[in-house]
């Protein structure tokens, strides 16, 4: 694939969309032969999904400078998953922890908004509980995080797979401050609570973007109905808030 080699010797960073194993296999040959020739040499470089990579692939990333990053859609489609691969193959889709062992950079998100849900929160329940959103039990109590581990995937793991280490992920001086104030502590409610957190204040490059709650007063005018001929614009009790369940801390508190 000359186009990965150009994009290689240029260091230009780059994705590749992968759900399963065997088409990882496949892109990790052309890599390794690209990487003998024109040495990857710490470039960032990632596969997006990766619920079914194996241990064998996993450590050829490794080896490469990879990172992987996971998303929600096993807390929307485990169902489906276990009944065409069944349960065994499920407890390992995607394997999470494992990946942090073997020391990947791993970044979490949602794939919204085309094949799942963009609130962060549910995506967050997923990693910590290993349940679906239809509540079925996907993974073992060892490939479920706890809830720091869970948290610095969406804000300190994030920032690699953007270039932005040392700028975002932390609550610290020298780093962005973008921020979500919550309706709920994240780390005292029940498992079951935290799919349904909202943001009541969010902030992003020092101005207020969302305000609901006790800080409805700080909220700024919500945008022109787009489009224009929408029936939201007509029919004010279907409003929608922009901000409701769809904000999430930007930044991990330093210690």
């Amino acid at each position: 694939m000359p186009g990965d080699g150009l994009l290689v010797e240029k260091r230009w960073p780059f994705r590749l969309h992968a759900t399963y194993d065997e088409s990882i296999k496949r892109f990790l040959d052309i890599f390794e032969a690209i990487d003998r020739e024109v040495p990857f040499k710490g470039l960032h470089w990632f596969f997006d999904h990766a619920e079914t990579i194996s241990e064998q692939s996993m450590e050829r990333v490794k080896h490469l400078g990879g990172g992987i990053a996971i998303q929600d859609r096993m807390a929307f489609q485990g169902e489906y998953f276990i009944a065409r691969y069944g349960e065994k193959a499920a407890r390992r889709s995607p394997p999470i922890t494992r990946m942090l062992e073997l020391g990947i950079p791993v970044g979490a998100g949602s794939d919204a908004t085309r094949v799942a849900s963009y609130n962060p929160w549910v995506s967050l329940y997923w990693l910590i509980t290993g349940k679906t959103v239809g509540g079925t039990s996907l993974y073992d109590s060892e490939n479920c995080l706890d809830r720091t581990t869970a948290l610095r995937l969406y804000t300190e793991g994030s920032a690699w797979f953007s270039g932005d280490v040392g700028k975002k992920g932390w609550i610290t001086p020298g780093q962005m401050a973008d921020l979500a104030v919550l309706s709920a502590d994240y780390f005292q409610i029940a498992d079951e609570e935290i799919k349904g957190l909202e943001s009541v204040l969010t902030i992003m490059g020092g101005r207020i973007v969302h305000g609901s709650e006790e800080f409805v007063s700080l909220a700024p005018p919500l945008p022109p109905v787009s489009p224009d001929w929408s029936a939201t614009k007509t029919f004010h009790n279907h409003n929608i808030s922009l901000g409701k369940g769809c904000n999430v801390a930007c930044a991990w508190f330093a210690a």
